[in-house]
């Protein structure tokens, strides 16, 4: 399970990262610390994602 929550994670960190930055972007936040902070927020978020998605395939 932990092999496949890894890989999930690189996946899913880094799509919730993206859509983040994106986000910010578009709502005019274009400087360095809205876009760090998307980012990092991406990647924290996905952790709960990961494995709320790991236990349904598992079960």
């Amino acid at each position: 399970m932990l092999r496949l929550a890894g890989i999930l994670y690189s996946l899913i960190s880094t799509s919730l990262a993206g859509t983040l930055i994106v986000a910010v972007l578009v709502i005019g936040q274009d400087t360095l610390t809205p876009i760090l902070v998307a980012a990092a927020a991406g990647f924290v978020l996905a952790l709960p994602v990961t494995w709320l998605v790991t236990k349904a395939i598992y079960s």
